[in-house]
């Protein structure tokens, strides 16, 4: 048997109840027209709401189109508008060994993208580098380096042209590398 049973004479009075109750609405009511109408539907019955800026809340932004934005022509400036489409390319490349291959994109110069990569096999060298334009076999390299499985990063380009990657296979197995770029350029494409 259960003797959870508060006495009498500690339960609040029907009186008191019905005071807490007829406060409890009132409370709500008085939130309810100074907070809650005034934020989510811009009605202020009281004037509350506009001194308080939730009149504010209920206002549609402004949409921003990018012509409206004019980014400083600085090249210190953290945003660079570009008229490219933003684009993104995944390529996957089978290298037999000792066999090499280059993969390249067309830039204009401030042109970036993000980029990653990465090989089946540690054993890949690779040269990221560009291509002066209007030159025959004129290249300056960004990034040399051996025997790594992945890179990542950013790339802005110093110069109109083609700039790129060139990798090669130094082992004995044959190596498949995985290649996302994503940003502003013309093409990705393979000599």
């Amino acid at each position: 048997m259960n003797n959870d049973t508060t006495p009498q004479s500690e339960l609040p009075s029907t009186c008191s109840l019905i005071k807490a109750s007829i406060t409890a609405v009132v409370i709500a009511a008085v939130l309810l027209l100074t907070a809650v109408i005034p934020a989510e539907y811009g009605i202020d019955p009281t004037g509350i709401g506009k001194k308080l800026g939730l009149t504010q809340l209920n206002t549609p932004s402004k949409e921003i189109s990018l012509k409206e934005v004019t980014p400083a022509n600085n090249s210190n400036s953290p945003v660079q508008a570009s008229q490219k489409d933003l684009l993104h390319k995944t390529l996957t490349l089978t290298l037999a060994p000792k066999q090499g291959t280059e993969v390249k994109a067309i830039m204009n110069k401030g042109d970036q993208f993000i980029f990653s990569w990465k090989a089946s096999h540690n054993n890949v060298s690779f040269d990221m580098h560009g291509d002066y334009p209007n030159t025959k076999d004129e290249f300056t390299s960004f990034w040399e380096d051996k025997n790594l499985q992945k890179t990542s990063g950013v790339f802005k380009a110093p110069f109109d042209g083609n700039h790129g990657w060139y990798w090669q296979n130094d082992g004995t197995e044959t190596v498949t590398i995985e290649l996302s770029v994503s940003g502003f350029f013309s093409s990705l494409y393979m000599p």
